[in-house]
């Protein structure tokens, strides 16, 4: 176990670069399944999550081999239609492995998906849209495996329609991938619509498929016989430009990211620049600087293009720099919070609290029935507060990221202990804060 040590208070200052983005790179090698040929990803993000996907390809008889930050992924053939619960258990993008397993073997034995623990996150979505399609499936509750197969049934020539319930990001891009090979169409509705989907469609595309978004939440894919070889470039970290931002303004110092005005940052942005931040946007990218004071400034999580449930955890650490009160309500997840009390332990003045909805079936995207009464679905802020040093651990890995810019802000030095959790989604963040001048090590207990 490796912890992340912090002498806060020195300012941040510098240009920088961003990694591409996780949400799209792992989502890509599952991609590149879909067919026998060879699949290059260029700009993937070197990441332990990434490596954990690699790890399941290579388990399931791909070859994967990683120049830099280029992938060259080849599923000749698949060697088994299982994934082993000791790598699918680390990561719940392992699930969506699924869809090349039945396009191209009819069939797939999944365990339940694992990943931070940030709430339930059930696949019955997905299952749903599955059994739609044609798809069989049973969970078998004493081994913890799905098992699906392929209806041989089923008209291929068919027009499928699934309307999802509430937006799934996972559910929307396991159910595209599970249609781009066959007969037939099929017709999503309700879908997620984040620009990581549409990156996964633009590669999709370049491999053959036929994909088009007719009109907001809907998504037409029509079925082609077979996918082929193609090359793709992953596009930057919106959550990294995020982390980077905050940590600017909490450290009232002034870095410039590059490209960073490639990727839809509108939600964040419009509440940053409500709260005070400084922002200037250039032809090649953000510069983000502290001007002055910030302001209390509310924010609710959503689906996109809202505030994403990623961004409420650093919000939550501006905020404690901010005048007066602050909600941050959580829509997303059941119970994304965990940071809370380690925050606390740094001097934060933070309330807990589940507000009144009158119509919570309509406003969360959890399931309500996973919902815990322990659980708390909005803090309150109350600032400013000048954190201090504590010793603290990351119970996530965008809890982590919130540590990270804690102990930035903080008087004193700070031990931040589960480094590996920030592995998952960030590549060298300590080396990174480092050049931009933060007092920060990686230290092995």
């Amino acid at each position: 176990m490796e912890k992340i040590v912090v002498n806060g208070g020195k300012k941040l200052t510098g240009r920088i670069g961003v990694s591409g983005a996780k949400n799209v790179a792992l989502k890509t090698l599952v991609a590149a399944c879909l067919t026998d040929e060879q699949v290059v990803i260029k700009n993937v993000p070197l990441i332990s999550d990434f490596m954990v996907m690699v790890a399941i390809i290579r388990e399931l008889g791909g070859e994967v081999k990683i120049e830099d930050h280029t992938a060259y992924i080849r599923m000749k053939k698949f060697k088994t239609d299982k994934i082993t619960l000791n790598e699918a258990a680390k990561i719940r993008t392992s699930v969506m492995f699924l869809s090349p397993l039945l396009t191209r073997l009819g069939r797939a034995i999944i365990p339940n998906p694992g990943g931070c623990r940030i709430g339930a996150r059930p696949i019955d979505r997905t299952v749903k849209g599955l059994r739609k399609m044609g798809f069989e499936a049973f969970y078998n509750s004493k081994d913890g495996y799905y098992y699906f197969k392929k209806n041989n049934n089923k008209k291929n020539d068919s027009i499928v329609t699934y309307r999802f319930e509430k937006s799934t990001h996972t559910g929307t891009e396991t159910l595209i991938m599970a249609a781009v090979v066959g007969k037939g169409k099929t017709i999503l509705e309700n879908a997620a619509c984040e620009p990581e989907i549409d990156e996964l469609i633009a590669l999709l595309v370049q491999m053959g498929a036929k994909i088009k978004k007719i009109e907001y939440r809907r998504i037409d894919i029509t079925g082609v016989e077979k996918l082929h070889s193609a090359e793709f470039t992953i596009g930057i970290d919106r959550n990294e430009i995020v982390t980077i931002a905050a940590a600017a303004i909490l450290t009232k110092g002034d870095i410039f990211v590059k490209q960073a005005n490639d990727v839809d940052l509108s939600a964040f942005l419009e509440n940053l620049d409500e709260a005070g931040g400084g922002i200037a946007k250039k032809d090649n990218g953000i510069r983000f600087y502290y001007k002055g004071p910030l302001k209390s400034v509310d924010v609710e999580t959503s689906s996109y293009p809202g505030f994403m449930t990623d961004w409420q955890g650093p919000w939550a650490v501006l905020m404690t720099n901010a005048r007066g009160d602050a909600i941050i309500h959580e829509t997303v997840y059941e119970n994304r919070f965990g940071y809370v009390k380690e925050l606390k332990k740094m001097g934060a003045n933070i309330i807990s609290f589940n507000p009144d909805v009158k119509n919570p079936g309509e406003v969360y995207s959890f399931n309500l029935s996973d919902n815990n009464p322990a659980y708390f679905h909005a803090i309150e802020v109350k600032g400013p507060t000048q954190l201090h040093s504590g010793v603290v651990e990351i119970s996530d890995l965008r809890a982590g990221a919130t540590l990270v810019l804690a102990a930035l802000s903080a008087t004193g030095e700070s031990a931040i202990l589960g480094a590996e959790h920030l592995d998952r989604g960030y590549e060298r963040l300590e080396e990174r804060f480092s050049s931009l001048g933060a007092d920060i090590k990686r230290v092995k207990k």
